[in-house]
């Protein structure tokens, strides 16, 4: 899969220090993935969950939330989100052109 962008999770790491190991295994993880739908993504990722048009990552033992919109056809993985616990549960994410 290719990820749009990781330059930017990488920036988002910096900010998050307690994060850092776990997104790049993310990052790594993904890169090399080959899924074709949101099953083949949960066999990868167990607690992946479609909200939406939008697919939320738990980061970090919970305390993260990736959100991504996964475009299964090009392969391709678009970052629109990275939010705390807190700030995941205010869910003005939700609101997400990218989540019609």
């Amino acid at each position: 899969m290719r990820i749009i962008s990781d330059s930017r999770l990488r920036e988002i790491a910096a900010k998050y220090p307690n994060s850092q190991s776990n997104i790049r295994t993310w990052i790594k993880v993904t890169k090399t993935a080959n899924w074709q739908s949101l099953q083949d993504t949960r066999k990868t990722f167990p607690s992946a969950d479609l909200v939406g048009q939008l697919t939320v990552f738990n980061i970090a033992g919970n305390n993260y939330r990736l959100i991504t919109r996964i475009d299964y056809q090009r392969h391709r993985v678009y970052i629109r989100y990275f939010l705390t616990h807190a700030e995941y549960d205010k869910g003005r994410w939700k609101d997400d052109p990218w989540n019609q």
